[in-house]
């Protein structure tokens, strides 16, 4: 042992008299905020969300899909209340999500190849949607 501390050694550990000891707990807490890998959880928790690919549909199903849009387009004035699965990319990271849609068509824009729906306005990227159904 070194000679330089002996005569305090064997000394009783400090108690003070106005504040209770600190439970090992509420000691390591307060070191908490300095942690070394802060954020790096949410990191993790991103890389493990899924996402998927977009899908390339085949000719079969482009043919499908364009007629209908033909059919709805041809019957535009009574709104038709259709199922459309369309792909959104994601925000973060490469790939996205498959989303289902039960809504009333109020307008498809040939032009700049966007369907309009009904319900709350959205548009709809027609390179987005992979598949139409009727309802």
């Amino acid at each position: 042992m070194n000679e330089k501390y002996k005569d305090i050694v064997n000394m009783p550990h400090h108690q003070s008299a106005k504040h209770p000891r600190m439970s090992p707990v509420d000691r390591a807490a307060q070191f908490g905020s300095f942690a070394a890998l802060t954020g790096h959880s949410d990191a993790i928790k991103e890389e493990a969300r899924l996402v998927s690919c977009k899908l390339e549909l085949t000719q079969e199903e482009m043919n499908e899909l364009n007629a209908m849009l033909l059919y709805i387009c041809d019957n535009i004035a009574e709104m038709p209340r259709v199922k459309i699965t369309y792909f959104v990319p994601d925000e973060k990271k490469q790939g996205g999500a498959y989303i289902d849609l039960v809504c009333r068509v109020k307008k498809v824009d040939l032009a700049n190849r966007m369907i309009t729906v009904l319900e709350d306005k959205r548009t709809i990227d027609m390179e987005n949607v992979y598949k139409i159904t009727g309802v």
